[in-house]
């Protein structure tokens, strides 16, 4: 960002998220301290009141607005996770089979096919924008048994396997790869991760590893990527910044009201999340020691530009919105994936994800269709085990903030539930799907 004192207005999607973010944490504000508020966190934005109470009301946050009739008129309205469009997105890179679709604020955005496509038909592969393994491999990582960037198991007697070249006797790096290509797509990530040239990442790393905390393992992990772009370039930071804001997003404090909350399930508490928060920012902007703040300040020595500054560093909402979009995009083997990351759910999916190249590229992910796909159909995925029964699979996507799944799947298996709770939100369930609504 430029340190002139000119400012822009933002994009609508960008101030819709930002404006449902500030209605969350100040669900009793006026439009006028709402919008009053907005321009204090965001001093660089140029937005009017009335383009504020235009989006309140589209999103239906204004005060005086009818609550829902579950809610009795005295419960907060529920906010979904959000999603934005990524602007310039290069589709064709993976796929010409495919095209995104922006549904509507509930279930945001989707890809819909371009072509009939068959039953077992690859319909793209991808690897991932960061990768932020599944515990069994870190280990294997960290260990020198697995490449330190694609995850592929190590063979030692390869004269290929190359080490880290920062790793030395008195600074010791464990990670090593598969050949020159892994070595130097690692630089996205590695250096800021590396034990010998960041060793302030070493704590908030073995924090994430004692507690098995995915979401903050890739936070690290995509924190170092767009910081390491802006060393590169201002185009590149905006690039990597763009797509990871483009991910469906759902703040911790949310999903702690909404969802796990409700459903006696967890995840770190808040003071674990306020602990995650220092290591985060001595990790990557403030060190503890001299020593360490030297080190950090020979790999990043261009400036952070303020915005994203902010919006990763700020505890409330940046930290805690940024390991909510871990956790709602992380694929199970640990990886993120920005065309995968616009699949929604369905508990009768038409796309399954596989990990094929376990041999050559382990990370890397292909997209088959389960059954014939015609143009124009909605690909979708899985977000639970499909084999569950309806209240275990509803009760997992609440879980996670997306409420009652309403797949024509979910719909016809709780008819027959004698819960006379269920049984009450049938109706309202079917006039949803013949709606033509969802969850993402």
């Amino acid at each position: 960002m430029s340190s002139s004192t000119a400012r822009s207005a933002p994009d609508e999607d960008t101030l819709r998220s930002a404006l449902v973010t500030l209605k969350s944490e100040f669900p009793t504000l006026g439009i006028v301290k709402t919008h009053a508020l907005l321009l204090t966190r965001y001093p660089e934005w140029a937005v009017s009141e009335k383009r504020t109470r235009k989006v309140l009301q589209t999103e239906g946050l204004v005060l005086g607005d009818s609550p829902s009739p579950q809610s009795g008129g005295s419960t907060p309205q529920i906010v979904y996770p959000s999603s934005r469009i990524i602007p310039d997105l290069d589709i064709p890179k993976w796929t010409t089979k495919v095209q995104v679709k922006y549904f509507d604020k509930k279930k945001g955005k989707g890809l819909i096919a371009l072509q009939d496509i068959s039953e077992g038909e690859a319909i793209w592969r991808e690897d991932p924008f960061v990768i932020a393994p599944e515990w069994e491999i870190y280990d294997l990582q960290t260990s020198s048994a697995a490449c330190g960037f694609c995850t592929t198991p190590l063979d030692p007697t390869s004269p290929l396997v190359l080490p880290c070249p920062a790793s030395t006797s008195s600074s010791y790096c464990p990670y090593r790869f598969c050949n020159r290509l892994c070595l130097s797509r690692s630089a996205k990530d590695h250096t800021l991760l590396c034990p010998s040239q960041n060793p302030a990442s070493i704590p908030l790393l073995s924090m994430a590893r004692e507690t098995q905390w995915m979401a903050l393992h890739a936070l690290a992990h995509c924190t170092a990527r767009v910081l390491l772009a802006g060393q590169r370039s201002a185009e590149e930071e905006r690039s990597d910044w763009r797509i990871i804001r483009g991910f469906a997003e759902l703040g911790l404090e949310e999903r702690f009201k909404y969802s796990f909350k409700q459903n006696g399930q967890s995840e770190p508490d808040r003071a674990a999340w306020k602990k995650a928060h220092i290591l985060y920012v001595q990790a990557f902007l403030k060190p503890k020691t001299p020593e360490e703040q030297t080190k950090l300040a020979k790999i990043l020595k261009k400036p952070i530009t303020p915005e994203i500054a902010r919006e990763l560093f700020e505890y409330d909402p940046g930290f805690l919105r940024g390991l909510g979009r871990m956790s709602l995009n992380l694929e199970g083997h640990g990886g993120l994936y920005v065309l995968h990351s616009h699949l929604n759910h369905s508990c009768s999916p038409n796309v399954s994800v596989r990990h094929l190249d376990k041999r050559t590229a382990l990370a890397r992910i292909t997209l088959l269709a389960k059954r014939p796909i015609k143009a124009g159909e909605e690909l979708l995925v899985t977000y639970v085990n499909p084999s569950l029964g309806v209240r275990a699979r509803r009760q997992e996507l609440r879980a996670w903030g997306f409420g009652d799944c309403v797949c024509a799947r979910c719909v016809e298996e709780a008819k027959g539930l004698k819960d006379g709770d269920e049984d009450a939100k049938m109706n309202d369930l079917a006039a949803e799907l013949k709606a033509g609504l969802g969850v993402m």
